[in-house]
């Protein structure tokens, strides 16, 4: 049936206090709680749950049997009215969970515009992920993982708690990281290894061929084997301080962290 410019299939179950914008589809067999917000356009396919204190952005399609915004699988989590904000134009696959915020992080988890979750990928409890990021089937992001813009995930990864991954990272299929990964790299194995620079992605990105030599070029900087790694990032703060991609990856590096530094499996640049 259609309500106003809505069309709800009549086996969905809406809460009266759900919010929904223009040309929302609800198909059959979804269920949409009191506190959810649905953005212009947003589509349900068919047997999706949204519950909890979750906004949708305009232009979003969840796909059959995802649960999205159900209490954190975390032990401590105590019904806090933490929130789940999803962007604009994203694709969720088949049997994807993503879950809200908890008091013992920011009290929200956050996916950007454009993404595409694949089918069972998970985003656990006060995630941040960026915009345009693909995360493959059954990638799982634990909690209070932080993922940058661009980002892309082969099949199959797994990320520890808390691991930041910069901005146009690639992330190879079945890999296990337990480190953070800087922008523009590209880390593959279990426990994941620096395999050098998101080469092909930068390309595919349009970063022009001069930013990528220059980057290429404090890449070997950083991961060489002279002096202490503190002494490598500052020297390429300096030599490269005119270039933003260098710039990008200095600034993750001396940043603050929680995890270490995923490195390359000598410990030397392999670009």
């Amino acid at each position: 049936m259609s309500v106003g410019h809505m069309e709800v299939h009549p086996t969905a179950v809406i809460s009266a206090g759900a919010r929904l914008g223009q040309n929302v589809k609800i198909g059959p067999y979804s269920v949409v709680g009191e506190n959810v917000v649905l953005g212009d356009n947003v589509e349900l396919v068919s047997h999706v749950v949204v519950a909890g204190r979750t906004e949708i952005g305009a232009g979003t399609r969840i796909f059959p049997f995802s649960s999205i915004g159900h209490q954190p699988q975390d032990l401590k989590y105590k019904g806090e009215p933490s929130t789940l904000t999803i962007g604009q134009n994203c694709v969720i696959r088949e049997n994807v969970t993503i879950n809200p915020g908890t008091a013992g992080g920011n009290m929200t988890t956050r996916v950007g515009d454009n993404c595409l979750i694949m089918a069972s990928a998970h985003v656990a409890h006060d995630c941040v992920v960026g915009n345009n990021v693909v995360l493959a089937n059954y990638v799982g992001l634990a909690g209070h993982s932080v993922i940058g813009d661009f980002v892309r995930f082969g099949g199959m990864c797994a990320v520890h708690q808390f691991v930041r991954i910069g901005a146009h990272a690639f992330i190879g299929a079945q890999s296990m990281i337990d480190a953070d990964v800087i922008p523009y790299g590209m880390a593959v194995g279990n426990r994941a290894r620096l395999a050098g620079l998101n080469l092909v992605g930068l390309k595919r990105s349009g970063f022009e061929r001069e930013s990528i030599h220059t980057l290429r070029a404090a890449y070997r900087m950083v991961f060489s084997n002279e002096g202490t790694l503190r002494e490598r990032v500052d020297d390429a703060a300096q030599l490269f301080k005119d270039e933003p991609l260098v710039q990008d990856v200095v600034s993750f590096i001396s940043s603050a962290s929680d995890r270490p530094l995923c490195l390359p499996r000598n410990g030397q640049a392999e670009e």
